[in-house]
């Protein structure tokens, strides 16, 4: 009797294991069967779209200094402030492009809105550069003083790109993670998989983007590299429609920030109510009320919250159920999450800090040094990033490949070790890459003092500045791809896109501090002497302010380590259930787990 109760349970699981049942839908609007949506089939189709922007983003990002002191003719100082205030917007936008997709848009709509923004962006610059009214000079490509309707329309251009990319890099990387189900344990595994991979083909465009559309930069013209940009970004658009029957997808449930205020208004409005004796007193949905809902488990921390879940004995049933005056345990534990991520949040800018100098003063170190290889052929000075690109995919490669299946026998985290303690390594070695470029680039100084700016520092390979490039893209391969599961997994369920914008505005703020940071460094050592930033490198310290970075990360990393030993991870409710598709034992028969 028992075994047909057993195995009825077990049909009736395979069953429900043909669809995936976390309240996704396919194309049709129905429950999307397993056999023929998400996993890897769609999440190719998004990672194809994500390889043709960052080759957009980073062909444009990594000569941007360039262009601005050789077309618009600014001084290094302020295209550095330039350069790091268009990175900090771009990163930034991403907060209300996440919001707008989790709220109202929905992911997969806000990638095609973007991706139709960030094209206006690509063929603006075209434009910029072809169209007779608006090219930098009436003779040459380049002048003394470009036109005034040049800048204008140049940097609308990227700061369309700015907004494109707002609506795109949030939406597009939660979409891609949507496409595996948390409640599968072999998708759920490949989900972990998908944020290395991911990160494989984006590094895979910035390779080509820092090669190939810089090479064009210098050898054709911009304007010959931002038509390429244009085309492959509409190609790529196309091919993500065309897996629109392959994806699953989530439907959005308003602004995700509501009920969080609720949570705070009800634990406020019930501040001097009794604890109750036990965590089971606190009010929570049913599983049936749920609607596919998952719940979070209660914790000890930040107890003054747990008062929004108290349930009174007074008061009339339409005043009890309101959300404002009554939340669940899920709800309080949602608004936990969010309090405990802020210090994570704030002590990983050091690291973005150190991460802005790679799209700035690096590649202005480049320019400057000795670029040619073999028989008269000048590397493009952008094109060192791509060191810093293969450093961050052999990273993953080794994390995903080599680390993560020993660790996992070692430590039997399924991830092998925890989500922060990957961030902490990348930190690490965002300290070692600001130290060596204090070394290189004082190695470069010495040499332009003994003899002369030109002649010193080209007597220096540009491949000088290669171990900085590698070490910082290893540290990105731990830390930014830490970060990306980290603000993805950790966020409530109904803001992943907000999350992947919350990790995107770490580089961001970064950003912007990076520039604070050079503006107050100029203002104290330009007032005890000589400043550390002069108009052009060789009379600049960027040594000394690489040393700064290093000693600020390093600070910062022990305040890190202190707040992340203290974290409480994102914990989901799981109910007994027979296993008839995963973790059988030897001999064959379901083994139950709760």
């Amino acid at each position: 009797m028992e075994k047909n109760k057993t195995d009825a349970n077990c049909d009736e699981i395979n069953d429900e294991m043909k669809w995936v049942l976390d309240s996704s839908l396919d194309h049709k609007g129905r429950v999307p069967l397993r056999a023929s949506t998400g996993s890897w089939r769609s999440s190719l189709f998004i990672i194809a779209i994500e390889f043709s922007e960052r080759l957009s983003y980073f062909g444009i990002a990594t000569s941007l200094v360039l262009y601005l002191t050789k077309v618009i003719h600014q001084d290094l100082k302020t295209a550095v402030k330039n350069v790091n205030y268009w990175s900090g917007v771009t990163t930034l936008m991403p907060l209300l492009g996440g919001f707008l997709a989790d709220a109202y848009l929905g992911r997969y709509c806000t990638v095609i809105a973007s991706c139709i923004v960030y094209l206006m962006g690509l063929v603006l610059l075209s434009l910029s550069w072809f169209l007779p009214g608006l090219k930098p000079c009436d003779h040459g490509a380049t002048c003394i003083e470009p036109r005034r309707i040049h800048e204008v329309a140049f940097f609308l251009g990227i700061y369309l790109i700015s907004i494109g990319t707002g609506g795109h890099k949030p939406s597009l990387e939660s979409f891609g993670a949507d496409q595996f189900d948390d409640n599968n344990a072999k998708e759920r595994r490949q989900k972990m998989s998908f944020f290395n991979w991911w990160n494989s083909g984006l590094c895979s465009g910035i390779i080509l983007g820092v090669t190939v559309i810089v090479y064009a930069q210098e050898r054709i013209n911009w304007g010959a590299a931002y038509i390429i940009l244009t085309v492959v970004m509409a190609i790529s658009l196309l091919i993500f429609l065309i897996g629109r029957p392959y994806y699953r997808y989530t439907t959005p449930t308003g602004s995700p920030l509501t009920p969080m205020l609720q949570v705070l208004v009800a634990a406020i409005s019930k501040r001097k109510l009794p604890y109750p004796s036990s965590s089971t007193q606190l009010y929570e949905l049913s599983k049936a009320e749920s609607n596919g809902e998952r719940f979070l488990v209660h914790t000890k921390k930040l107890k003054f919250l747990d008062k929004a879940a108290i349930t009174e004995n007074e008061g009339n049933l339409e005043e009890k159920q309101s959300p404002w005056r009554l939340a669940t345990v899920t709800k309080v534990e949602e608004l936990k999450l969010i309090i405990n991520m802020i210090p994570i949040w704030v002590f990983t800018l050091p690291f973005g800090i150190c991460a802005a100098q790679t799209s700035t003063f690096f590649i202005k170190q480049g320019a400057i040094m000795n670029r040619k290889l073999g028989n008269g052929f000048e590397v493009p000075p952008a094109s060192i990033f791509t060191l810093a690109a293969l450093g961050m995919i052999s990273a993953v490669i080794l994390y995903d490949n080599v680390l993560v299946p020993t660790l996992r026998k070692l430590t039997g985290n399924e991830r092998g070790i925890n989500i922060l303690q990957r961030i902490g390594i990348g930190m690490v070695f965002s300290v070692l890459s600001m130290i060596v470029a204090a070394l290189v680039e004082r190695k470069r100084l010495d040499a332009v003092e003994m003899n002369g700016p030109i002649k010193g520092s080209l007597s220096m390979s540009v491949f000088w500045l290669g171990p900085q490039f590698i070490i910082i893209g290893v540290g990105d391969g731990f830390a930014l791809v830490g970060l990306q599961e980290y603000f993805y997994d950790q966020v409530p369920d109904s803001m992943r896109s907000l999350g992947i914008a919350l990790y995107l505005s770490v580089i961001g703020a970064a950003s912007f501090l990076s520039s604070v940071l050079i503006t107050i460094v100029d203002h104290v050592t330009s007032k005890s002497g000589k400043s550390w930033f002069g108009k052009d490198l060789n009379s600049s310290r960027l040594d000394k302010f690489f040393w700064l970075l290093a000693l600020i990360t390093t600070l910062n990393l022990f305040m890190f380590v202190f707040f992340a030993r203290k974290y409480n991870y994102k914990n989901v409710q799981k109910l007994a259930v027979a296993d008839c598709y995963e973790d059988k034992s030897d001999d064959g028969k379901a083994d139950v787990r709760v």
